[in-house]
């Protein structure tokens, strides 16, 4: 059953589409979970790109986002719903830059974002609390995706 506050939101709306993480966000469990699994067949199409390219799509991506999320966020009338996940889409983009290729490191990618995502370490949370609308939509899942993709390289170096 769909949450009476998403009744607003349509998926005909290209906005509304993409903050749901093309209807990922409307799993009734674990929708940020389910956001950062949506952007996984999207790296694997961009993943062979020039490195300049795959880090402009993240920044075309990012400030895209910020009308996306703040779209939603006005259809539903509360900030940061959870089912909003192109957030997600773009932190989990942001954790596989330069990723080594194959699937253990696909996974340690999707753990360590969701970790950070879930857990909002210092100063994740604080931005989380304090920077509204759709830029701070973003900008917490940016920070999250920065922490796990220097966790991730850290490994990668030692392996």
């Amino acid at each position: 059953m769909r949450k009476p506050e998403l009744a607003a939101l349509r998926l005909s709306n290209p906005l509304h589409l993409l903050a749901l993480g093309f209807g990922s966000g409307l799993s009734p469990v674990m929708p940020g979970t389910m956001g950062t699994l949506a952007a996984i067949p999207l790296y694997l199409l961009v993943r062979g790109l020039p490195l300049w390219a795959y880090l402009g799509l993240l920044v075309l991506g990012f400030l895209a986002g910020i009308k996306i999320c703040e779209a939603a966020t006005r259809a539903i009338g509360r900030h940061d719903h959870g089912a909003i996940v192109w957030d997600e889409i773009i932190g989990f983009g942001i954790t596989m830059i330069a990723a080594p290729a194959g699937w253990g490191w696909l996974a340690a990618g999707f753990v360590l974002f969701r970790f950070f995502d879930i857990v909002k370490p210092w100063p994740i949370r604080w931005f989380d609390r304090r920077v509204h609308g759709g830029f701070g939509i973003m900008l917490d899942d940016v920070i999250a995706g920065l922490f796990a993709l220097a966790c991730l390289q850290g490994l990668a170096a030692f392996y």
